[in-house]
């Protein structure tokens, strides 16, 4: 039996979000909290939520957060006698487990062994099978060339899933729906696999037309108890990227639950589970949740990003839950002891553009205003910096409610008042998803956004009542003396009707006249320091000028140069100087925020220079093609 420690003092290894929400529950519990820090997040929240911080390097998280070396060193230096590595980053890095633990400090995780037999998602599959967990077809085998992995993928049918042997959260992820297509998405895989995890292996397989997402969250203690919290539902996805995550999943039924959940216990059994874990699992849900057509996926050795939801429907503290397993102390509760109650829904509000294919928009938080009616766990602040050295996400916005139905429109409802500017957010396009009848109606599976995503992605025009608020804050102005144009405010009457105010603006690079309407619901405004008008409204943010664009204000590459939308590392180059390229067609690829941006042709062209290389480290702005009309 385990002795029990107490952990007096706790070193969180990792950053953002995650970091604040374990010092959280450390306050609550009266333990002390510690810090690490990189160049880049100096002046960052988390930094300034610990009681201690440390610095441990260089923005690039290779050289400050992925270094067991300095974490220790870290911990040592401000007396801490536990750490918690949070998600992402060394979370389920076995080596610095033990490394911990070697150092004479309290790991708050599962045994290195268990992050070792669930790491390999191969070696993962092999395991579950003989304990009995159902899997899904495909391929594990240890020879990784061209020819068998394409031979593998003919045999299992297209369309085929590519999937990192060491990944997780999308990296190294693609479906091939054709043969002819497989070697080039075989290599974007293992690139990026590569990049992300030191580790370019792959394994294939058979592709679930239509997958829904379940995971089960689990927990065991050092005393032989392992238990389920229920399952999520996590199938609403973007390049197999979470966007919005659910708890209870809809539609299960208790059949389909108790296998479910039955078969995650007997996952984290097989390999001796301690601590927060979560069991993947992909559903075809062509004929609903059926028990017999769930199999297991893989097993994520840590806290998820989405375990808000889970803490909601059972009214548990899952980080309280970690330290106290890690102190040695058995699970607060046994299985009939944890209740379901109520629905919880949960979005990630990402710093990205969906309109210009989510690319990830960096830069300081002028305004930064997140809704107070649902549970909001930020990364950021007002005033504080997203940079491209990590994950672009800077919140996740949780509702709970009595039913789905009110939880889905509670948090709709939330992302619709976020203010952000001038980072750029998907508030918007979750909104847009939220309100999707088929969503609300439960019928998603994972391709659910892809299928959807031009309507998703496209903001709509502001309405009148953002057009009143930016009339209202342009007729202030001009009261004020800023304009000098006497046009620009069109004054009327008509017979019977009340006054009403007019200002010729410019939204999206159109004219528009703006009128103001006492009557109009109120919108929230911001005027810069440019003198832009901003308005937000349903989770964007529309922008009002007082003149029209100007030539070098537009942007895609409509004079053939394709620049560089952040800063990053470019890791393919696929044209060279006299080359064709048809609109469309990948020209670089880009290497930020942890994932590869493809920058293509904006038309039909001749490629006239290629200014980028390989491996090179190039800023927001930097031309790296240029291309001439066809």
């Amino acid at each position: 039996m385990a002795k029990r420690k107490e952990i007096r003092s706790i070193l969180v290894a990792n950053r953002g979000e995650i970091a604040r929400r374990v010092f959280g529950t450390a306050r609550q519990m009266g333990i002390e909290t510690v810090a690490v820090f990189s160049d880049a997040d100096a002046d960052a929240a988390h930094v300034h939520d610990a009681d201690l911080a440390v610095h441990i390097g260089p923005a690039a998280a290779r050289e400050s957060y992925l270094v067991p070396d300095k974490i220790i060193r870290a911990a040592k230096e401000a007396g801490a006698d536990a750490i918690h590595p949070g998600y992402g980053f060394l979370s389920e890095n076995a080596e610095f487990a033990e490394a911990v633990a070697k150092a004479g400090l309290t790991w708050i995780g599962p045994p290195p062994s268990a992050i070792r037999a669930m790491g390999l998602k191969d070696a993962a599959k092999a395991l579950m099978a003989k304990a009995g967990v159902p899997v899904t077809p495909g391929y594990l085998g240890e020879d990784q060339s061209e020819a068998t992995l394409k031979a593998e993928a003919d045999r299992i049918g297209y369309p085929v899933l590519i999937k990192a042997v060491a990944g997780g959260g999308g990296k190294g992820m693609r479906k091939v729906e054709r043969a002819e297509d497989f070697a080039a998405a075989l290599g974007a895989a293992k690139r990026e696999a590569a990049a992300s995890f030191g580790d370019d292996r792959v394994l294939l397989e058979t592709y679930v037309t239509r997958p829904r997402h379940i995971e089960v969250q689990v927990f065991g203690d050092s005393h032989g108890n392992v238990v389920h919290l229920y399952e999520r539902d996590c199938s609403l996805q973007r390049r197999h990227q979470k966007v919005i995550e659910e708890a209870p999943a809809p539609g299960m039924s208790d059949e389909a639950r108790a296998a479910v959940t039955a078969a995650a216990v007997r996952a984290a059994q097989a390999v001796g589970y301690v601590g927060a874990g979560t069991v993947e699992f992909i559903a075809d849900a062509s004929e609903g949740l059926r028990p017999d057509r769930i199999w297991f996926m893989e097993m994520n050795t840590r806290l998820q990003v989405e375990h808000p939801v889970t803490e909601m429907v059972t009214g548990l503290d899952l980080v309280e839950w970690q330290i106290r397993v890690a102190q040695g102390e058995p699970l607060p509760l046994k299985q009939d002891e944890i209740t379901l109650t109520g629905h919880a829904v949960e979005a990630r509000l990402y710093a990205e553009n969906p309109a210009s294919g989510f690319l990830p928009s960096t830069g300081r938080l002028d305004h930064f205003r997140l809704p107070e009616s649902v549970r909001v766990d930020a990364g950021v602040e007002d005033g504080g910096e997203v940079t491209p050295f990590y994950d672009p996400m800077v919140a996740k916005l949780i509702a709970h409610a009595d039913t789905r139905e009110q939880a889905i429109a509670d948090l709709a409802d939330a992302c619709d008042g976020v203010e952000v500017w001038p980072v750029k957010t998907n508030a918007g396009f979750l909104v847009r998803c939220l309100e999707e009848p088929d969503f609300i109606a439960g019928d998603v599976d994972t391709g659910f956004i892809e299928r959807r995503l031009d309507e998703l992605t496209r903001p709509g025009e502001p309405s009148p009542a953002a057009r009143s608020a930016a009339a209202d804050a342009a007729t202030l102005t001009l009261e004020e003396g800023e304009a000098d144009d006497p046009w620009k405010g069109l004054f009327g009457f008509r017979l019977n009707r009340a006054p009403e105010a007019g200002v010729r603006l410019f939204a999206n690079g159109k004219a528009v006249v703006c009128e103001s309407r006492p009557d109009a619901p109120d919108r929230s405004v911001l005027v810069t320091d440019d003198g832009d008008i901003v308005v937000f409204e349903c989770g964007e943010a529309y922008v009002f000028k007082d003149h029209p664009p100007t030539a070098d204000a537009e942007d895609g590459g409509g004079d053939g140069a394709i620049r560089a939308p952040m800063p990053g590392k470019v890791t393919q180059v696929s044209v060279k100087a006299g080359d064709q390229v048809a609109k469309g067609q990948p020209l670089v690829v880009l290497e930020a925020m942890k994932m590869e941006h493809a920058l293509q042709a904006p038309f039909d062209g001749k490629v006239e220079e290629v200014a980028a290389s390989v491996g090179g480290q190039v800023t927001e702005g930097t031309v790296l093609v240029k291309l001439s009309a066809a």
